[in-house]
């Protein structure tokens, strides 16, 4: 009996042990599984590598449907309908053995939940899906987008739209209920964040508050759409695909004038341009019939790229590599498409190939180059190609005559002045003639006078004035106008005159042409441009529908190709990039790659559905159509705001944001969509938001970028490029973040630690990181101090003979829109109530927070201390830099 209870003790450890060390298999997921978008993805991103068409590790392959099904060496992989006894699946969970797979990130839950439901519903793999080029075909990205039946859902009445019917489907096949609608003031907030980058006024929210029309959210989204702010906001994230910069990168890092482009966005933005012509201006504006100043100035986008000016640098080399950037820009931001691996080789995992690169290369490969050597014997090179010149405004023709008239008339003076026979240049070059005579010089002081003459001059001099050259006269008409003293004083004028008109002079803005002579484009083999192979002419990627016969094989061609209603790709990419800024992840969450590599979209339906809402193929629909109040431009086709309207209408965009347990496991990213996300703002909308709620922030639109305050030593002083950071003053200082300076070697530095790219290369999707540096940015950056410097100037003024718990509702308000609760309240009273006490017992401590401020009329110094320390305190909220 003991023998056997040992036994028994000791099969329990063992079986303990084991279960112990036994991962956990997750659930299958509870909804159908489509295998082209969920499965083929999930196998050619993990597997492929190890088990593919190159490398087959254990004598298996899962890119090819009948090796599958039969197995390995370890044998069978699955049984349909058995996905809790499947191989494969211990595999990926790491039981039983090493987990899959071995030199790559293992899969989520939900991944080897998807591929336990799909073996669960009888592992479907339909015919010509696998290693065959066929199924590239297949891919869901390559093929257009239709428009999708709108789902019975278990709330009809929930749905503001198509979107929230698709949203709802999804959540009701996992169970899932969605989240109550967001409270008004949190709402209007979120929507004024999201739509113009702005947060709302205390005055905008009650306005709000008090609209109690059926369609009041609508009409302010409405209002919010018309708002110039509106492309203020949205250029940052389409300047961050175009690698937009002031300075072109590299060593040396010069500067260089491409502004005008930015604000160009801002106002097609702000016009809500149809996104084809918007498209068409940017990569083919010089290329239109007639083509505007405007049209000319779009093509900035590709004015954008990085170029080398080091010495040695090889010209054509730097030439390629600019058109090399085109390329792999153009593919990414319009066709979410990782074209730039066709560069060297065929694409690995999509199906273009080498020569689909270069085709497509041909159609930028006509423009002329960009540097040039300083001079003819120095191997610097300075950066130039095309500019269009921009026409100067009515008081800068007035000034740059007026100035003219001037520079003419000081001109005729001076000129008189060297003529004058008996005191201009003739006459001084006789008695420099004379004193050169050295019996004629009767004093050491005379002696002196003629020592002083540089030695060249004293030598042209001596030169008979009929045998000069004209080289010759101008040096001693030069030195003539230093010596003499009316002269000297003419000529300071003339420079000062010059001075002015040079800071008055057209700006000029980089711009592409086309070249005249169409150069000959050759497959670069292994990528190198000192090697090419076979010429090609311009043309598409074979996987998608041709362009017209018809159409000119050109930039202006390829722009229509990429906007035309079949292109399968482009729509969806622009909308789901869209999505992203409302809702902190794609629908494909994988932005820049839509290939066959790509995530699989998390709501397809809402993709396409999107898509088409933007060609706009919902038109005529009124199944389909959201209606406006307001907004103009909601009927045509290509509109970029219509399509945001859409989804901020949505009741999905419209729920509640607060954390819910039931969703912790069950969907913790938030993929599903059962509530509204908290996401951190932008770096430029961080300080934005600042400045308004500050009251501080300038309104003006347009213009050169602007310098506000920055740490010194940012910018080092050495080199041939002006590298002195010039802190602008007034208004300019406080203006919004799409307007400051970006230099790619030295970015702005708060903007750096709010995860802002430096623009070197194209970016479709920031980082959002959480780092202490963060914190020290808004608690001790100059900008922020300020900003809650005049915040409390403000609150103090506001407040005024108001109850202290007013005071503080209304600061709190000012800062992140809502009401504070109860709790909050009590806290900020005795955060207030504390600080005055301190200051006031340490008059000291109150002097060193107030410096030489001017106080706000009848505040002390201990109550101005302790209200921007509140400021400050504000300011850092979580809540205040978050959209929630």
């Amino acid at each position: 009996m003991v023998k056997f209870c040992v036994v028994l003790s000791l099969s329990l450890v063992v079986c303990s042990l084991a279960m112990a060390q036994s991962p956990m298999i997750p659930p299958p997921a509870q909804r159908q599984i489509d295998f082209v978008r969920d499965i083929r993805p999930l196998l050619a991103a993990k597997c492929d590598n190890c088990h593919g068409e190159d490398e087959q590790a254990g004598q298996l392959r899962l890119d090819a449907k009948a090796i599958v099904l039969k197995g390995g060496k370890s044998g069978a992989l699955f049984a349909a309908g058995k996905s809790d006894e499947s191989l494969l699946v211990k595999r990926l969970v790491g039981s039983g053995g090493k987990q899959m797979p071995l030199d790559d990130e293992a899969l989520s839950d939900e991944q080897v939940g998807l591929i336990r439901a799909w073996i669960d519903q009888g592992a479907n793999w339909p015919d010509g899906v696998g290693s065959a080029a066929t199924e590239v075909k297949k891919h869901w990205a390559y093929v257009a987008p239709q428009t999708p039946q709108l789902p019975p859902v278990s709330d009809p009445t929930w749905a503001e739209n198509a979107i929230d019917r698709f949203v709802l489907a999804r959540l009701d096949k996992e169970q899932i209920a969605v989240s109550p609608a967001a409270d008004r003031e949190r709402l209007v907030r979120r929507v004024s964040l999201d739509l113009v980058g702005l947060p709302p006024s205390v005055g905008d929210v009650d306005a709000f508050l008090a609209d109690e029309r059926p369609d009041a959210y609508e009409r302010l989204v409405d209002r919010l759409l018309a708002s110039p702010a509106y492309g203020e906001r949205w250029a940052s994230a389409w300047l961050d695909a175009a690698r937009y910069a002031d300075s072109n990168g590299y060593q040396r890092d010069g500067h260089r004038t491409i502004w005008p482009f930015r604000d160009w966005v801002i106002r097609a933005l702000n016009a809500d341009m149809p996104f084809d012509q918007f498209t068409k201006e940017q990569l083919a504006g010089d290329l239109l019939p007639q083509a505007k100043l405007e049209q000319q100035i779009a093509t900035g986008f590709h004015r954008c790229t990085t170029v080398s000016v080091e010495a040695g640098t090889d010209e054509e080399e730097n030439r390629t590599t600019q058109v090399l950037d085109r390329v792999n820009v153009t593919a990414t931001v319009w066709l979410g498409t990782t074209l730039e691996c066709a560069q060297c080789h065929d694409h690995k995992f999509d199906p273009f190939t080498q020569r689909d690169y270069y085709q497509f290369f041909a159609f930028f490969n006509n423009t002329p180059k960009e540097t040039y050597q300083r001079t003819k014997d120095s191997a610097s090179l300075e950066f130039g190609g095309p500019e269009t010149e921009l026409p100067l405004d009515q008081n800068f023709k007035i000034r740059r005559a007026e100035l003219a008239s001037r520079q003419k008339q000081i001109n005729s003076e001076l000129e008189q002045c060297v003529t004058n026979e008996s005191s201009g240049l003739a006459a001084w070059e006789r008695e420099m003639a004379d004193k050169y005579k050295t019996d004629k010089y009767k004093t050491d002081k005379e002696k002196a006078a003629a020592a002083k003459i540089p030695a060249n001059i004293q030598k042209l001099l001596a030169v008979a004035s009929d045998k000069r050259n004209a080289r010759q006269k101008n040096q001693i008409r030069a030195y003539f106008l230093t010596v003499h003293p009316e002269a000297k004083r003419m000529q300071a004028q003339m420079d000062e005159v010059k001075k002015q008109l040079n800071e008055l002079a057209p700006t000029k803005t980089l711009t592409m042409t086309e070249m005249n002579e169409a150069r000959s484009t050759a497959i670069l083999e292994r990528g190198n441009f000192l090697s090419p192979g076979e010429v090609v002419e311009s043309g598409t990627p074979q996987i998608f529908p041709p362009m017209p016969s018809d159409s000119p094989k050109s930039r202006l061609g390829l722009a229509q190709w990429l906007t035309a209603n079949d292109n399968p790709l482009t729509a969806r990419v622009q909308v789901n990039r869209a999505w992203a800024q409302f809702f902190g992840r794609g629908i494909v969450a994988s932005e820049e790659d839509f290939g066959t590599q790509a995530d699989s979209p998390s709501h397809p339906e809402v993709l396409d559905w999107l898509a088409l809402e933007f060609i706009g193929a919902h038109r005529n629909s009124t199944e389909y159509t959201v209606q406006s109040t307001q907004y103009q431009r909601g009927d045509s086709a290509w509109s970029t705001k219509r399509v945001h309207r859409s989804i901020v209408t949505s009741a999905t965009y419209r729920q509640s944001s607060a954390f819910r347990r039931d969703l912790a496991s069950k969907d913790p990213n938030n993929v599903l969509l059962a509530r509204a996300p908290r996401l951190r703002l932008p770096a430029e909308l961080i300080r934005d938001n600042a400045l308004a709620v500050s009251g501080q922030i300038a309104t003006k639109l347009y213009g050169p970028p602007v310098y506000p305050p920055q740490p010194d030593g940012v910018w080092r002083v050495t080199g041939v490029v002006d590298n002195n950071y010039r802190t602008s003053s007034g208004e300019d200082g406080w203006r919004r973040g799409v307007y400051t300076v970006w230099r790619r070697s030295a970015p702005y530095p708060s903007f750096v630690n709010f995860d802002a790219p430096d623009r070197s290369a194209c970016t479709v999707k920031r980082p959002r990181t959480s780092t202490p540096l963060q914190a020290l940015t808004l608690q001790n950056d100059p900008v922020y101090v300020e900003l809650a410097q005049a915040l409390a100037d403000n609150l103090i003024e506001q407040a005024a003979n108001r109850p202290l718990d007013e005071q503080l509702t209304h600061a709190f308000r000012t800062v992140v829109s809502r009401r504070p609760t109860s709790m909050e309240l009590a806290s900020l009273r005795d955060v207030l109530e504390q600080a005055i006490e301190r200051y006031r017992t340490d008059a000291a401590a109150a002097k060193t927070v107030v410096g030489h401020r001017a106080l706000p009329a009848g505040a002390t110094a201990a109550q101005w201390a302790a209200w921007f320390n509140l400021a400050q305190i504000l300011l850092n909220l979580d809540e205040t830099i978050t959209k929630g």
